[in-house]
């Protein structure tokens, strides 16, 4: 089964196509029809894109999302194939209110079945969206509409987890925000999503597909058979060791370098900004000339976040940080990634004060050396709901591994690769502790947990010095070591997985499953499930 899996690998990546929307939140949407899914043509959309300079934004409960191939103009009029939602990449940006009742209805018009999966929301396990495990994936032509609570206020995405290696790079996702009932106000909020995209897949893809699909040597191989990166790209990358030298073009919104919009503030104002990596990259971002505070991971809030200045915030595949800042310095300030790679220089764009008439000096310094932000030590050290010292109902070790297996390289957990992994089997009401331990010598890898918070209890063996950290995405970098735990109080069948999802396709996945637990679905073996 993996090698059947793994045999798509070369042919979809070399088949990577890109898309953009001219995307920046907190702004005007009227002009777009959310629940219209009649077909548009191209043009129709480029136009619409063009009037814009900000995401397709929902502020009703119920909504249409359409699955749809659109092109799409990346950079410089690079046109390329998307797969999109609502004929963008990002999809529509969805904000609604904590304890809203949220109504989606997906529209598959894609040639291929999909799912969207609420990557951080603890959604019912019916509706996490992961094809085979919770539901059939939506078939082309098909609806499927899920519904939910908006529980836990926070900073989130939404992607296909059906064949998501090839999908989520197609362009299948958008944010998903959650606004807290006691949420402070701001007077800009704006969302960034980080992605990384090849210029060029078609001059690469025919010759190479073919090879892909008559030789065997080549099944299952992944990114790590293309061109070797240099150390300085390994660098940038957060020493992921498959190659993404391919990549060439970094985007927030879709957009790349001088097709980004500025980020509009005016003196004074307190502005937050919610990062959110739906690529495979990690990626160091710089807010230029203004002190900050990091108020949240993964959606959940910091407790009495420090200011600070000038450090680099890593962040991984899944991940999402929050930043806030006064507007107290006027001019044209960069906020930036750092790093070697061809498309660093396009992940950038401008923090940009209204009436400004002086002259702008901020330049860009994507190559300097900055500190980085340490998420273990930062914040308050105050007592969370979980310590290392108590009792746990269960206890689990997960080796994270990169091996071979004759000529295939494969991503393990304790040497077994999925569906072969032990799961981890709970019942309602345990408290559970995990140890996760990368023993990977060049790949990170950013571990993901559906339906679940977890709090990170230690680094390396030594407890963490600053505020309590939930997440639900833990990069683990070569040779680290960390002690997580959460609470099983949300009965189903979850996926633990890497979220470089060419980790997960070959092999470095689990699940968490309960004990009686029995979903409500049958598996359709027409459906063609692909649950990564």
């Amino acid at each position: 089964m993996l090698k059947l899996v793994q045999s798509f690998i070369v042919v979809s990546l070399l088949l990577i196509l890109g898309a953009c929307s001219n995307s920046m939140s907190g702004m005007d949407h009227s002009n777009m029809d959310m629940g219209n899914d009649k077909e548009e043509s191209e043009s129709s959309i480029d136009t619409k894109i063009k009037s814009t300079s900000v995401t397709q934004k929902i502020e009703k409960s119920e909504f249409t999302l359409v699955a749809q191939e659109r092109s799409h103009t990346l950079t410089n009029n690079l046109n390329i194939n998307a797969w999109t939602f609502n004929g963008s990449v990002p999809g529509p940006e969805i904000r609604v209110q904590e304890g809203e009742e949220v109504k989606i209805n997906l529209k598959n018009k894609l040639k291929d079945p999909v799912t969207i999966h609420w990557h951080g929301v603890p959604v019912p396990n019916n509706m996490d969206g992961i094809p085979g495990v919770t539901m059939n994936a939506v078939q082309p032509g098909e609806t499927f509409t899920y519904e939910f609570q908006a529980t836990v206020p926070g900073t989130y995405w939404y992607h296909s987890h059906q064949d998501g290696v090839n999908q989520v790079d197609k362009g299948l996702y958008g944010s998903f925000i959650i606004e807290g009932k006691d949420q402070k106000d701001y007077d800009r909020d704006y969302v960034l999503v980080l992605d990384e995209w090849m210029s060029d897949p078609e001059s690469m893809n025919m010759e190479d597909e073919q090879m892909a699909m008559e030789s065997d040597d080549m099944e299952g191989m992944d990114h790590a058979g293309m061109d070797m990166e240099s150390e300085e790209s390994i660098s940038e990358t957060e020493n992921m060791g498959h190659d993404m030298s391919m990549y060439d073009i970094f985007t927030i919104n879709g957009k790349s370098g001088k097709d980004i919009p500025s980020l509009t503030v005016k003196e004074g104002e307190k502005v937050r900004i919610r990062l959110v990596n739906a690529g495979f990259m990690s990626h160091k971002i710089h807010l230029h000339g203004h002190d900050f505070k990091v108020i949240s991971s993964d959606g959940q809030e910091i407790t009495n976040p420090q200011v600070i200045k000038d450090e680099l915030i890593s962040i991984a595949p899944g991940e999402r940080y929050d930043i806030e800042f006064i507007a107290n310095n006027p001019g044209q300030w960069y906020l930036e990634c750092h790093g070697n790679m061809e498309g660093t220089e396009g992940m950038k764009t401008m923090i940009e004060y209204e009436d400004f008439e002086g002259e702008a000096n901020d330049k860009p310094n994507s190559q300097d050396t900055l500190p980085a932000f340490d998420l273990a030590t930062y914040g308050e050290n105050t007592v969370g709901e979980f310590t290392l010292d108590q009792a746990y109902d269960l206890s689990y070790t997960m080796a994270l591994n990169t091996q071979k297996d004759g000529n295939e390289e494969i991503y393990t957990i304790n040497d077994k690769v999925f569906p072969e992994t032990e799961s981890l089997k709970v019942k309602e009401g345990d408290l559970v502790k995990v140890k996760l331990v990368n023993n990977s010598t060049e790949d990170d890898h950013p571990m993901h947990l559906h339906g679940h918070f977890f709090q990170v209890l230690s680094k390396n063996g030594k407890p963490l010095k600053g505020s309590p950290i939930v997440k639900d995405t833990l990069n683990v970098k070569p040779g680290e070591e960390y002690i997580v735990a959460f609470k099983a109080d949300n009965p189903g069948e979850w996926m633990f997985h890497c979220h470089d999802l060419h980790h997960a396709t070959a092999g470095m996945v689990t699940n968490v499953m309960y004990e009686g637990f029995k979903p409500d679905f049958t598996p359709n073996p027409a459906a063609n499930n692909k649950p990564e």
